[in-house]
């Protein structure tokens, strides 16, 4: 009623019985909803798939631009693909967390490896947001068969990831802060800037970085330092 709908119309709807309902339809039940920006856009995506996804029959590649600022950064940075995997990273940022490292998907370490929870001191945020961020990169692309392998892998090894999913939570994929223990340089608060990569398939930048002239900038000059040492390419 709210809507201005009628209830089999709406029901219809819900039943996936129709499957093209009007822009002012869509915002209407968005209103009536509540929905906030990020979660009124996701109806939207819903309500107008894309054309559905060519599997790659190649590995993805980061461009090279964006690999040689990758090694320049003097801070913890590393490329993900839009499955959370991790295609390129440079020593600071292995130094912060061995899941940071390329073949890594970031989203089985954050749920399935221990190690990380110790490591984020903001783990049940993080991992809350970055199921969020999955099912907004999802979309309406539920035959997507690795999405849908990922999705199925961590919800039969995860309950923690089981009852995220279930909420249908959505998260945008912006920066944030982002609260850690390192094991040999002690606690972290550090900024997460996320920047899309240009001319691919959703691949992101990720950067960490700490205001200048705090405890934080100085433990990661450290790391810095250990990560130069440890002579990894």
């Amino acid at each position: 009623m709210l809507a201005g709908i009628s209830t089999d119309y709406y029901l219809r709807l819900e039943q996936g019985r129709d499957r093209t309902p009007s822009v002012a339809v869509v915002e209407a039940i968005g209103r009536v909803l509540q929905l906030d920006p990020d979660e009124a856009a996701y109806l939207h995506t819903l309500a107008r798939p894309r054309p559905r996804r060519v599997p790659r029959q190649r590995p993805e590649k980061v461009p090279p631009g964006t690999l040689r600022l990758l090694a320049s950064l003097p801070m913890p940075a590393f490329v993900q693909d839009r499955y959370l995997n991790v295609l390129a990273a440079n020593p600071m940022a292995q130094a912060l967390s061995p899941n940071l490292r390329p073949g890594v998907n970031r989203l089985l370490a954050a749920f399935l490896d221990p190690s990380e929870k110790e490591l984020h001191e903001d783990w049940d945020q993080a991992t809350a947001a970055a199921v969020g961020q999955l099912r907004a990169a999802m979309g309406a692309e539920t035959d997507d068969p690795r999405m849908a392998a990922l999705v199925g892998e961590l919800s039969m090894k995860s309950d923690r990831f089981r009852r995220l999913w279930a909420k249908q939570g959505i998260v945008r994929r912006v920066g944030g802060p982002a609260r850690m223990h390192h094991p040999e340089v002690g606690d972290l608060e550090l900024h997460r800037e996320k920047l899309i990569v240009a001319g691919t398939d959703g691949q992101l930048l990720v950067i960490y970085h700490a205001d200048p002239a705090t405890a934080s900038a100085q433990a990661l000059a450290l790391l810095g330092t250990i990560a130069a040492s440890s002579g990894d390419p």
